[in-house]
């Protein structure tokens, strides 16, 4: 069975969360490979730059998960 991806959909949940959940969805991130973040890193960073750290961890999770 091939699973499809709906980028989109992913796109949208990630713009639509706020700093802390962003921060609580990277440090409770469960995928094949682990995110090491600390609070302190997490809280320095901007809503954009979050934002990129989950969606390229999402990717990248789904993308390895396919083949």
């Amino acid at each position: 069975m091939v699973m499809t991806i709906d980028a989109d959909q992913i796109v949208s949940e990630i713009a639509g969360m706020d700093g802390p959940s962003l921060k609580q969805a990277i440090l409770h991130f469960r995928g094949r490979f682990k995110l090491d973040f600390t609070d302190e890193f997490l809280d320095r960073q901007s809503l954009d730059q979050l934002r990129h750290i989950l969606l390229a961890a999402k990717i990248q999770h789904i993308s390895k998960s396919s083949h």
